[in-house]
């Protein structure tokens, strides 16, 4: 595939601001679409300024989508925390507004669909590898949503409409905009500003997880290639190696971190999600995805980073960079309503609202 003229949704997210400036180095032109409901809380590099949609999804109309050859949707409420917090917005934004956004990107022209789906679609699926034919069983609303959308949009897939489901393994690794409730963010992080590495399960459940740069190479993959061997199919993103226990985890953490040891919360027990997946559909269709990140060394790119910003617990726990309390801050102080949708007043005083979600 030659140049392409892309809408990326959710640009200035945890994946996007990783995944705009690659896109960018193989001669792509990128669209945003993201109003920035994180605006203020970028953690440390350089967020590529593109040309911007400043849209809430679910306001997408089809002359916003006009001429674009792909559309990387990314944009959703992001976390189990924030999907649990109103579960009836994580079922208007990620699943209506993903469903409504294929359907008119299809109406409008719009050849692939490049959809952010998840691994967390697995669920409770206990310790056998599961490739991509395995049963979906979700356990939380975000799971159920990414889920729904898969079942639905598969079906508009026709001979002017190719869509793709890229299943990613739980995300780590180092981002502009970076968040701190994924697990090898998480207790990297815990361990840097204590001195612990904070287990709030038992350590138990199995994880696959996929370095942040190693999931964007694998949009541009899947974006370049034949359209026989990506259309209306899904993909387990990662490495099957790269699966592991919670705290085998912690462990990796307390060997690369200086002085800090393995240490559980109090109220810590069981957590339902439990997967482990086959990453081998990838590996054998598409030759030129070859991730570089193991777990040690997204660690120490972690380690690093976080002491050369001096990261402190205030920081990591704290409203800035914690998805679910910054949004209730944001709420709090009037910023977004109960819809999350911006609320900002205009010279004439009419109410502007948009939403990066």
């Amino acid at each position: 595939m030659g140049r392409m003229k892309i809408l990326l949704t959710g640009h200035l997210g945890y994946i996007g601001t990783v995944l705009t400036p690659a896109l960018l180095a193989r001669g792509h032109e990128v669209t945003g679409l993201d109003s920035d409901l994180y605006r203020d809380c970028t953690f440390a590099g350089e967020i590529i300024d593109v040309p911007l949609l400043n849209l809430d999804i679910r306001d997408v109309e089809p002359d916003h989508l006009a001429n674009f050859d792909a559309i990387i949707h990314l944009a959703g409420l992001s976390n189990d925390p924030l999907g649990d917090y109103r579960p009836h917005l994580t079922e208007q934004i990620n699943y209506e507004g993903s469903v409504r956004l294929a359907r008119l990107a299809k109406e409008s022209g719009v050849s692939r669909f490049l959809f952010a789906s998840s691994c967390s679609n697995y669920g409770q699926a206990g310790d056998s590898f599961l490739d991509e034919s395995a049963v979906f069983n979700p356990v939380t609303p975000y799971g159920e949503s990414k889920a729904s959308v898969e079942k639905a949009v598969s079906t508009m897939a026709d001979e002017t409409f190719s869509p793709t489901f890229l299943r990613a393994s739980t995300a780590y690794g180092v981002s502009p905009r970076l968040r701190f409730d994924l697990v090898v963010n998480n207790l990297t992080a815990w361990a840097v500003t204590t001195g612990e590495v904070h287990l709030k399960s038992d350590g138990s459940p199995w994880r696959p997880i996929v370095h942040v740069q190693d999931i964007a190479q694998a949009y541009t993959v899947i974006l370049e290639s034949d359209r026989q061997l990506i259309h209306n199919a899904a993909f387990n993103i990662g490495t099957t190696t790269e699966n592991y226990r919670i705290r085998e985890i912690a462990d990796l953490v307390r060997q690369i971190v200086p002085n800090c040891e393995v240490g559980f919360a109090a109220d810590a027990g069981p957590d339902a999600r439990n997967y482990r997946v086959d990453c081998n559909h990838i590996a054998r269709t598409l030759h030129n995805f070859k991730p570089q990140w193991t777990a040690r060394r997204g660690i120490e790119e972690l380690f690093e980073a976080y002491t050369r910003v001096g990261l402190s617990l205030e920081e990591l726990e704290g409203e800035r960079f914690k998805r679910i309390a910054h949004v209730k801050k944001l709420i709090r102080d009037g910023k977004l309503d109960d819809d999350l949708r911006w609320v900002s007043k205009t010279e004439t005083g009419k109410v502007a609202r948009a939403v990066n979600i």
